[in-house]
């Protein structure tokens, strides 16, 4: 059996129930498509992925897209070509997605038609398209180009910077980067073999965070019996309807998806921004679809809050009838119980597992009597009985059975393996270590964490996670997260349910936890960070200057990663979105004043405010540059450059410059003439410098490793070779203290911060940083501030050679 055969068994009964729902939770209805819809859609990209692939009978295809409306359609349709499927996430870093594509050995990308130009400029030359799109579905399929000595730095380059942190285990249990150690074997004969003809369901990659990116492999065997037995504990029907949580990078969204088109049910999808927004997820799941099945992290079950929880998630007439919580560690019982409404009849359960065997590896249903008001509330919750073909053991560190006691569980079963990494042929039987220890008592399994979720402090080893359920527990608090940091210093973040005092939150830890378990730093905060991506999450935050509280969020359609512009006689702030849109924003009314519509696709770089016209410049990755009136956001012209436009425009009082990924520096006037346009030999990332400094002078860097310096009627002045692209802005300056020189600060990505004189080109310093930079750098008089993919600002001083705080 597999999974499409699950799918379409069902769909042959229900071809007229709704299959799927997608949800912008804007003005716009939700939509849906029936379950006959699907199996056409997914029909019409079988035959065409057939047609262009030449898979031979083993096949991987990418999936480079953003959850929607047509994304069951598109899994089923590579499925049934048979091909497994290869989910790239488009936000995720592009030297990672290189090293998984690379690794896993796609020849095949699905690239969703929005996002091609995002695909094309993350992967310059990776990849090329020789067929129009699929259809109607919004797909274009590329291939990997045959000559690329790229990639392979790409892919080296992954492996030398993640080889040294390769023996560190997971950051939470059960999901991220398999440990390090050598995975144990036992055969009673007879191996799976990955080349078997149409095995592989799909293809995953583990985060990276803590480790070399380990590929995953899923075959249809390993994965089916999942879906089977989980599908029967959760009673699921054709009434139900579930909600995708997981991010398709993350397995247990195949068993989200697949056990309600397995079913005749319906899976509700909502845009990536949503799932970061309680207030209007809660909105979308129980009030307008009622969804009835949820499987979430119970950090998504936290971020919704404790009232939304109380009042709808868990409430007395809740649409949900089946919760599960997986991918980390269970939350306390006293706490489930203060969120469970005395009249709630949710369903509870404990799932636990490994992406290295395919989702889920255990489960355990909370008998409903522990809710009741005299039961004991320090009652531990079991990890559960094994789930269908499943095999679970606890050994300790000599390898020997445990009974009783403490030891690392190790997760397999005759036929639940999947391949990792360059794996051809895994023996029947094989276990896979998984890092987390649990505690056997009574046959039963109890979750203690992660080895390395395990610190050291004052001369006592316990794990941190104890201090977060402590803390849980504690009538004020809304959520909270714990860090060691540095390995000195142990804190604690709380978001406060009401005014919660610091000072009496410190004693009742006191009360409940050992001396070397009470945080040294007590740090209240207003929400938990809700992506590592920042802004990332579709939201302009605006802050208060004088303590960076949020004074106000405003809400975009996708990511923003565009920085906003204030106009200085009026106070509106200007600021693109990927959802297509510039808006003017007046943050003292907390209002949108005007929204445009930018038709050339997402608004990637800065706009730029001219005075002297009134214009307002808006670069697409579409390839249009705009000029926009900043009071009514009408336009006011256009041009095409034909290439994604990643820089930001500059100006001045005669003209507008812009780089481009042709490798073109454009200058245009403000009534939008083209004036002249400078070659370089790489793609232009680095917006232009034009200051009031030089007046006659434009610098800006080139993915061809030169800064260079051109006058204002387009004639090469200078070029400086760097050691590697230049994708950050230059700056110039002029310092008392350093001779009053005209100077320019510029950045390469290998780390390198030049300091170069502006009127001749000439090197005047140079430093090294411990990481890549993409950022610009900033001088104010000899200070200069640049951040690097270290994770870590640095404040360099100009006139002390060496000198670096950071």
């Amino acid at each position: 059996m597999t999974l499409q055969e699950l799918v379409n068994q069902a769909a042959s009964l229900y071809a007229d129930r709704k299959a799927v729902w997608f949800d912008e939770c804007n003005d716009k209805p939700p939509t849906f498509y029936t379950y006959a819809t699907v199996v056409k859609l997914a029909m019409e990209l079988t035959a065409f992925l057939q047609k262009h692939c030449d898979h031979q009978g083993k096949c991987e295809i990418g999936l480079y897209c953003y959850p929607g409306i047509n994304l069951p359609s598109w899994i089923l349709g590579i499925l049934q070509v048979p091909a497994a499927y290869s989910p790239v996430d488009p936000d995720a870093p592009p030297m990672l997605s290189t090293y998984f594509m690379k690794k896993s050995n796609l020849q095949y990308i699905l690239v969703e038609n929005d996002k091609i130009n995002k695909f094309q400029m993350s992967h310059v030359g990776w990849f090329y398209h020789s067929s129009s799109t699929v259809g109607h579905i919004g797909l274009t399929l590329f291939q990997l180009s045959s000559s690329n000595t790229d990639l392979n730095e790409q892919v080296d380059s992954v492996k030398s910077k993640c080889e040294p942190f390769k023996a560190v285990g997971n950051s939470q249990p059960g999901y991220t980067a398999c440990p390090g150690q050598t995975e144990v074997k036992t055969s009673d004969g007879g191996n799976m073999d990955v080349g078997q003809k149409y095995s592989l369901a799909y293809v995953l990659h583990t985060s990276g965070t803590t480790g070399i990116p380990k590929i995953v492999r899923v075959p249809h065997k390993c994965i089916v019996p999942n879906i089977q037995h989980l599908k029967s504990i959760f009673e699921i029907t054709r009434d139900d309807v579930l909600f995708l949580a997981s991010p398709l990078t993350f397995d247990p969204s195949v068993v989200e998806l697949f056990i309600a088109l397995a079913s005749g049910a319906s899976i509700l999808i909502v845009p990536n921004t949503i799932k970061m927004m309680p207030v209007e997820l809660s909105a979308a799941l129980f009030h307008r679809h009622h969804v009835t099945v949820l499987q979430a992290t119970p950090t998504l079950l936290r971020r919704f809050g404790a009232h939304i929880i109380k009042s709808t998630v868990l409430s007395a007439n809740t649409s949900l009838r089946v919760l599960a919580l997986g991918g980390e560690t269970f939350p306390m019982l006293n706490l489930l119980k203060s969120w469970k409404h005395k009249e709630n009849k949710t369903s509870i359960f404990n799932l636990y597992g490994i992406t290295e065997v395919s989702s889920w590896a255990t489960c355990y249903k909370i008998p409903e009597e522990v809710f009741s008001a005299d039961f004991r509330t320090d009652f531990p919750i079991p990890l559960g009985s094994p789930l269908l073909g499943t095999k679970v053991e606890v050994r300790d560190t000599n390898g020997s059975a445990v009974l009783e006691g403490e030891g690392q569980i190790f997760i397999g079963g005759e036929e639940r393996i999947c391949f990792l990494d360059d794996e051809i042929t895994v023996p029947l039987g094989t276990m896979r270590e998984t890092g987390d220890f649990v505690r056997v008592q009574n046959a039963k399994l109890f979750f203690l964490g992660r080895k390395d979720n395990q610190i050291k402090r004052h001369g006592k080893r316990f794990n941190i996670e104890s201090l977060q359920q402590a803390a849980e527990d504690i009538c004020k608090v809304e959520a909270c997260a714990v860090t060691w940091y540095q390995q000195e210093k142990l804190i604690l973040f709380v978001v406060p349910k009401d005014d919660l005092e610091e000072r009496e939150t410190l004693k009742e830890l006191q009360k409940h936890l050992p001396a070397y378990a009470v945080p040294d730093e007590l740090v209240l905060i207003k929400a938990l960070p809700l992506t590592s991506h920042g802004c990332y999450d579709g939201l302009v935050y605006v802050l208060q200057s004088s303590d960076g509280e949020i004074h106000w969020t405003f809400v975009t359609a996708d990511t923003v990663k565009s920085s906003a512009v204030v106009d200085p006689s009026s106070g509106l702030v200007y600021v693109g979105s990927h959802d297509q849109h510039v808006y003017a924003l007046d943050i003292y009314k907390k209002a949108c004043i005007w929204k445009l519509h930018c038709e050339g696709g997402a608004v990637f770089s800065s706009p730029c405010l001219s005075s002297f016209p009134h214009h307002l410049y808006v670069a697409t990755l579409g390839g249009l540059l705009l000029a926009v009136n900043p009071v009514t956001g009408n336009k006011i012209w256009k041009s095409f450059l034909g290439k994604p436009l990643f820089s930001s425009p500059h100006c001045n009082e005669k003209y507008v410059c812009v780089g481009c990924v042709d490798g073109n520096l454009y200058c245009y006037t403000h009534s939008g003439e083209k004036v002249w346009q400078f070659s370089t030999n790489g793609p232009v990332f680095s917006s232009p410098c034009i200051s009031s400094l030089t007046k006659q002078e434009i610098f800006f860097g080139s993915h061809d490793c030169f800064i260079y310096c051109c006058n204002m009627e387009g004639n090469l002045l200078w070029k400086f070779e760097a050691t590697s692209s230049v994708y950050g802005t230059p700056f110039v300056f002029q310092s008392d203290d350093l001779k009053n020189k005209i100077l320019l600060a510029a950045v390469s990505t290998d780390g390198k911060v030049w300091i170069l004189n502006a009127k001749t080109g000439t090197a005047e310093g140079v430093d090294k940083l411990p990481g890549e930079v993409f950022s610009s750098p900033v001088v104010w008089g000899t200070k200069l501030v640049v951040g690097c993919r270290n994770d870590y600002v640095y404040c360099l001083d100009l006139y002390i050679t060496g000198k670096k705080n950071s």
